[in-house]
């Protein structure tokens, strides 16, 4: 079951990140375009991502951490079998 919960945070992670990726895209292109003035949107924006890059990096190595003693007590039972 942890190991299951540990991929949905996973999947959800990396959604929201590619999310964010495509509407920072839109953004820069805007700005691009000049429809949008960007003076420092840009770098704003490279600042956040990398912000929550961290953040869910941080998330995903905790949950892998936490997974971690549900696997060695599974792996432990079936060498005693």
């Amino acid at each position: 079951m942890a190991h299951s919960t540990s991929t949905k945070v996973r999947r959800i992670v990396a959604y929201i990140l590619s999310a964010m990726v495509l509407l920072f895209a839109i953004v820069a292109i805007l700005a691009i375009w000049d429809i949008i003035e960007y003076r420092y949107l840009i770098k704003r924006m490279f600042q956040s991502l990398m912000v929550i890059l961290g953040a869910s990096a941080v998330i995903v190595l905790v949950f892998a951490i936490l997974d971690r003693p549900d696997r060695e007590i599974e792996q432990g039972e079936k060498g005693q079998e």
